[in-house]
């Protein structure tokens, strides 16, 4: 579980460039459909080369060519309706309020466990609750004040495409880790998975140079950066921690919690590279309550473990 911990905290670290960048890239007059398929596009061949190194190549395309459709299907939901709405929201909000409004995947990830056989995980319910409550302080701060990281009379249009993205990227990596057999590494899936969802960017990018024309320099090296650090390490770090603890309702929640750190780095570095405005202090309730969530969690998670952990070592010494 540590383990998986450790991979989660480092894929929120990477992840949190997606925020920054978008937003970046959004200032500088970078259309959003460029933003969304360049990720995509970019972090394909990295993908490829370390599929290659693993060796991976012909078992992974031995998996897609067993459930083609399924592939299609749950890679379209897992990233396109992930990315693809979530870049869009980025030109209505600060990086760290759109950072911050995500971590609702991490409610969205633990109501989804009955529908892959798992107990809901009641232990976190208060912790997931308590999260909630963060995003939706976060979102009054918003409607109360425009320096709160919305643009003005944008609050939806920011908000519902964020939504879909949350609750689209648990289902689609869920989805996948029943899908794949235990010998598909979390590279090969997360390749696997961006090389299917490549007709969506294409077609993004096809409509994307007939609305704004070819994208600048600027926003090539800034998606470029997003799909090495965003779309190759932190999503495969991220797959990485939840495989680990995939048959374990209670830890996958926590592993999926884990990107509430995300918060933290967008934060920091929207408000010293982007000089976005500081969250008001709404606004950093909103953020604090989402923390305390994560970090809740985390801690009952342990503490379960521990205690489990210590009752069967006790049943095991009983019957020796």
């Amino acid at each position: 579980m540590k383990r998986a911990l450790l991979y989660g905290i480092m894929a929120s670290f990477f992840f949190s460039f997606t925020f920054v960048l978008n937003r970046s890239m959004q200032l500088s007059g970078g259309y959003w459909m460029w933003s969304a398929s360049l990720r995509y596009m970019a972090s394909l061949p990295f993908l490829a080369l370390l599929v290659w190194k693993e060796g991976g190549f012909a078992s992974a395309f031995s998996a897609m060519r067993r459930n083609r459709l399924a592939w299609f299907v749950w890679s379209m939901v897992g990233f396109g309706l992930f990315y693809g709405p979530l870049t869009f929201a980025s030109q209505y909000g600060t990086s760290w309020f759109a950072s911050a409004t995500f971590q609702i995947t991490i409610v969205a990830g633990a109501i989804m466990s009955p529908l892959f056989g798992q107990a809901f995980p009641w232990g976190n319910i208060a912790m997931n609750l308590l999260i909630l409550a963060g995003v939706f302080v976060l979102q009054l701060s918003a409607a109360l004040s425009t320096g709160a990281g919305a643009v003005e009379g944008s609050i939806w249009l920011f908000l519902l495409p964020t939504l879909v993205a949350a609750f689209a990227y648990p289902l689609g990596n869920r989805k996948m880790m029943q899908i794949c057999s235990p010998e598909i590494t979390a590279t090969q899936r997360v390749f696997g998975m961006t090389l299917w969802s490549q007709p969506l960017w294409i077609l993004l990018s096809v409509l994307a140079w007939r609305q704004a024309g070819p994208p600048s320099n600027g926003q090539l090296l800034q998606s470029g950066i997003v799909g090495l650090f965003a779309g190759v390490v932190a999503t495969v770090l991220l797959f990485k921690a939840t495989n680990i603890v995939r048959h374990n309702p209670k830890q996958l929640a926590l592993a999926e919690a884990t990107q509430c750190g995300s918060v933290v780095f967008s934060t920091l570095a929207g408000i010293l590279f982007l000089k976005d405005p500081l969250p008001s202090g709404l606004g950093f309730l909103g953020i604090l309550l989402i923390v305390a969530g994560m970090a809740g969690g985390s801690l009952l998670s342990v503490r379960y473990q521990r205690t489990h952990v210590g009752k069967s070592a006790g049943k095991r010494s009983e019957l020796e």
